[in-house]
């Protein structure tokens, strides 16, 4: 039985660290408002997720997130600094306080949050890796693949895994490693190689920019789960939430019908669900440190995950990418946000 000093103190301690997590977590929110604007780590080109036009603005569906993000905080979303970063520096960025949110088609894994020091808030896209190659080779199946030179980004998932499934089927590989998206694509348009593997999403993108994107072809082999989402500091809880609500916000803005052309109707809603969205019923804002209405500001500046995901990359968009798992749970897909309540 442990004495009533030694209890005391533990609960000193604990009380202590209690307050000094409190703290770490109110530290970005309070950076972000007192700077006034969002500093937000996104690709450095990549159509459809994170690309400047030639007039400086960014678009692209990690774009938008950061723009959600600066919505619900700020009441703006036009309140963020972009910064661009490759795959090698994207977490040492975030670490280093350069940043107050990775918005990167990034890959949620155990060794990054064990090992860097992050957390993921949230799955934003679930994508998988796969391959393209020339219509013209004849290949029809990653199988098929056995003693390709094959295109690859470093700092990345896509290395790794490329190599562990061309090991596990005892095929030969020459790697041609590249550093950016844009060197991947240059190597593959210049012929350097014979295939290039990214997550999917990626190759449509890349399949985009070539001269005759009927030439090429994305082998519908998919060998690993790529699920991508926005990152935040280990340190700091409140913001991790913050940004965790943001997306699920989104979400569930989508599934009950809540779009940035309804928001009136929203509004006037009897609905407990929407209500709560809306911030007529209940203090959710408070609770995460913003205004009630957050999230409703967010849809109607925004819009809802469906409209950022089909404008960006669906229907809408360039690349005219199935939304599959990325469908919400009751359609088909695997998207899925906890209840606001």
């Amino acid at each position: 039985m442990s004495s009533r000093p030694t209890q005391l103190l533990a609960r000193g301690v604990g009380l202590a660290l209690m307050l000094a997590a409190g703290t770490a977590g109110a530290a970005t929110l309070d950076t972000v408002k007192q700077r006034g604007t969002l500093n937000c780590g996104v690709n450095q080109g990549l159509l459809g997720f994170g690309l400047a036009d030639d007039n400086g603005k960014w678009a692209g569906f990690d774009v938008d997130f950061c723009r959600a993000v600066a919505t619900a905080v700020l009441g703006d979303p036009d309140k963020v600094t972009y910064v661009p970063l490759s795959a090698t520096d994207r977490f040492d960025a975030l670490k280093s306080g350069k940043i107050d949110l990775l918005s990167r088609n990034s890959t949620w894994t155990l060794g990054r949050e064990a090992d860097l020091g992050i957390n993921f808030a949230a799955v934003t896209y679930y994508d998988g890796q796969g391959f393209m190659v020339r219509r013209a080779s004849g290949k029809t199946s990653a199988l098929d693949l056995d003693g390709a030179t094959v295109c690859v980004q470093t700092g990345t998932t896509t290395e790794p895994n490329f190599i562990d499934f061309f090991t596990t089927n005892n095929m030969k590989y020459t790697e041609v490693a590249s550093a950016t998206v844009a060197e991947t694509a240059e190597n593959y348009k210049s012929g350097k190689c014979d295939v290039v593997t990214s997550d999917v999403s990626q190759l449509y993108a890349e399949k985009a920019g070539l001269p005759d994107p009927a030439e090429s072809i994305i082998l519908p082999d998919v060998i690993s789960k790529e699920p991508l989402g926005p990152a935040v500091r280990a340190d700091d809880p409140q913001w991790r939430l913050i940004v965790q609500w943001v997306a699920f916000a989104l979400i569930n803005a989508a599934e009950l019908g809540v779009a940035s052309d309804r928001i009136d109707e929203a509004r006037a809603s009897k609905k407990p669900e929407v209500a709560r969205l809306v911030g007529t019923d209940g203090d959710f804002g408070t609770k995460l440190g913003l205004s009630n209405d957050w999230a409703i500001n967010v849809v109607a500046k925004v819009g809802n995950y469906g409209e950022i995901y089909e404008r960006n990359l669906g229907v809408d968009s360039k690349l005219g990418i199935p939304r599959g798992l990325n469908q919400l749970w009751s359609r088909g897909g695997i998207q899925y946000a906890p209840p606001i309540r």
